[in-house]
């Protein structure tokens, strides 16, 4: 007995010695999402995305020969208690490094705390001009800036004769700078601002609007927001009884909650995506077969970006060589 137990312990220290490479402490990685609130759609793709991610890197061995893993937390869609989780991330987490939350106003909150402590940022799911405005020195962008969303609408209605356009926003920074890009694009093709109105984010009833935008004699409206709000301005138009003759909203389309909720209500809208399924890019099938696999549905654009902010990090980890975030 005696000998079987020391032939045990030689067997542990042996285990112990040997120490294999995926028994490193993992590269951490921490970010916030709203995972409820006002982005809870979003966000929850945008994490589903990630979550991917980092299941494929670790399956195919990980990241300078150390697993990787995801701290997340939930913001609730509040900049303020997000840019709290960004300070507890890099103070008493202690992570290794960042990727950014979703929205451009939860993006704009937690940049000066990133900006403070070196930490490069990847902003995953922000678009707003003005976070590029700013001077700062460790912010790097994904999405297409959020002035430039309603170009190609506006190319499209403009080859078919369209002429008077309504724009329509809610207060928050993303959709202020959609509007303020509709506008000047609006401009640019020739056509005709007829209407150019702001709402406080929240508002449901948006029917004041609505009215504003059938008396304006609009032909096309064009909705600058997220999800709520796509979906707020279709039902408060089927409530006056009146539609124009081209709907656009940024966001909210691209998800499938927009058609869950509006039914049939939900056909005939335009909108802008930042990647849809059937695009022809390297992995962009394996990603959403693997995608549907493992949740059970379609990925939005914001899933998909989130993934490609996760291998954007990964190759340039790979190409630095180390976890110094100035070399990164």
């Amino acid at each position: 007995m005696k000998k079987l137990g020391l032939l045990a312990l030689k067997l542990i220290l042996f285990c112990l010695l040997l120490k294999p490479a995926y028994a490193s402490e993992p590269i951490k990685i921490g970010l916030t999402l709203g995972l409820t609130g006002k982005y809870a759609v979003m966000s929850d793709m945008q994490m589903n995305g990630l979550r991917l991610w980092e299941d494929h890197v670790n399956n195919e061995g990980g990241i300078l020969g150390r697993n990787v893993r995801l701290v997340i937390y939930d913001d609730k869609g509040d900049p303020r208690i997000a840019k709290t989780l960004y300070e507890h991330l890099i103070l008493m987490d202690k992570v290794d490094l960042v990727l950014g939350p979703y929205s451009s106003e939860i993006t704009e909150a937690i940049l000066p705390v990133t900006e403070q402590y070196g930490y490069p940022v990847l902003t995953t799911g922000a678009s707003a001009d003005r976070l590029w405005q700013k001077g700062y020195k460790y912010v790097f962008g994904v999405y297409a800036p959020a002035s430039k969303y309603t170009t190609g609408f506006l190319e499209l209605i403009t080859a078919n004769n369209f002429n008077n356009i309504a724009i329509v926003h809610a207060d928050d920074v993303v959709s202020t700078n959609i509007a303020a890009g509709a506008k000047k694009w609006t401009e640019r093709f020739g056509l005709k601002v007829v209407l150019i109105e702001g709402f406080k984010k929240g508002t449901k009833d948006l029917r004041h609007i609505a009215k504003k935008t059938k008396d304006s004699k609009a032909d096309a409206l064009i909705v600058c927001g997220h999800l709520d709000e796509s979906i707020d301005m279709r039902l408060s138009l089927k409530n006056i009884g009146w539609q124009p003759r081209v709907y656009y909203a940024s966001v909210g389309p691209a998800t499938q909650d927009f058609h869950d909720r509006l039914g049939m209500d939900a056909d005939y809208t335009f909108s802008s995506s930042q990647w849809e399924p059937h695009t022809k890019l390297p992995n962009s099938k394996k990603f959403t077969n693997s995608f549907i696999e493992k949740y059970k549905k379609m990925p939005s654009y914001h899933a998909a970006t989130a993934y490609a902010a996760g291998q954007i990090l990964e190759t340039a980890l790979k190409r630095s060589g180390n976890l110094d975030r100035n070399r990164l």
